[in-house]
């Protein structure tokens, strides 16, 4: 084989890579909702639209945030935990008013974030390291403060939030939604973001040329702890039930899952917001079809660390950030 040939040949395949990585989860996508129609012609119904809309938000607006973390080449295990917190704190302040029991658990979860940022940019400690240690004080807080036990949610206004439709579109979704352009613009529209990219693909580089790197840092920790108390949010109030020890379980997981099927690679240096919106959706929907079909969760779970495997593996192939 000639030289030209062989370069040929890596180009072709280099061109392939690129194409999956920047498309691949959108043709999925595509794919996955033919095969739904054709296997159930109900699929797309604008029932079972609204279902998989209710259930893809909070992992969604987890994984926008997981999406800015990884950007800086780190990752947040707490953002379960967090979940569960904010839900256990919502019936312990409703008292005050609905808009203090929301401020609160979105408060709780900005300090959680901001104490994961601060182990990860001032103490240096490794962010799967830091972020499961808080993934584990957390949801034991949340336990306590909840008395280990399920509790009802009855307020109406809280309720509203979780069952409300806007044009037909769950006001979660649309909350999912406006939190995804929010992210998108920041990302590419701001300094910030810039810094953000900068950091995840050389961050010695970054420190030397002086940007902020401890700040940037703590700052994405803290949006994804808010993202992650206001996905609580939602959960408990479409569920009716603060149940700390159940909820916010593998959401960590879901939301890495969104992230990396949705082309951000896991070592950073990229953020691609609109492939994470795609990833929780083609997730969600992937898991919907299953179950519809009655195929057990083990099975479901095989399915989806394959898609996993192949989605690092695609994001790796060139061997570049």
């Amino acid at each position: 084989m000639s030289d030209s040939t062989w370069q040929g040949q890596v180009f072709e395949r280099d061109r392939l890579v690129r194409l999956l990585q920047e498309y691949g989860v959108y043709a999925a996508l595509i794919v996955l909702a033919v095969v739904g129609v054709a296997l159930d012609s109900s699929f797309l119904s604008l029932g079972n639209v609204r279902i998989q809309l209710f259930q893809v938000a909070p992992t969604l607006l987890v994984a926008l945030g997981m999406s800015l973390v990884i950007g800086t080449e780190g990752i947040d295990l707490s953002v379960g935990a967090v979940i569960a917190l904010a839900a256990s704190v919502v019936p312990l302040y409703l008292g005050y008013g609905l808009p203090m029991a929301l401020l609160v658990a979105l408060l709780l979860g900005a300090v959680s974030g901001a104490a994961g940022g601060a182990m990860v940019a001032f103490g240096r400690i490794q962010p799967i390291v830091a972020t499961l240690s808080l993934m584990i004080g957390v949801r034991g807080l949340a336990e306590i403060i909840n008395g280990n036990s399920a509790k009802p949610m009855t307020d109406s206004g809280v309720l509203s939030l979780g069952d409300k439709s806007l044009g037909g579109i769950p006001l979660m979704a649309w909350i999912a939604i406006a939190a995804a352009v929010v992210v998108g613009l920041v990302v590419r529209r701001t300094t910030f973001g810039h810094r953000l990219v900068a950091i995840g693909d050389n961050r010695p580089a970054s420190r030397l040329s002086g940007l902020p790197v401890r700040r940037v840092l703590v700052t994405v920790y803290i949006v994804s702890g808010v993202l992650a108390a206001l996905a609580g949010v939602m959960i408990v109030a479409h569920g009716a039930e603060a149940d700390p020890a159940n909820q916010g379980l593998n959401m960590e997981l879901d939301a890495i899952t969104a992230v990396v099927v949705g082309g951000t690679p896991l070592s950073g240096g990229r953020v691609r917001v609109l492939g994470t919106v795609a990833g929780a959706l083609f997730m969600q929907l992937i898991t919907a079809v299953l179950t519809q079909h009655n195929v057990p969760a083990s099975y479901t779970q095989i399915v989806e660390a394959v898609i996993i495997c192949c989605a690092v593996y695609a994001s790796q192939e060139r061997g570049t950030r």
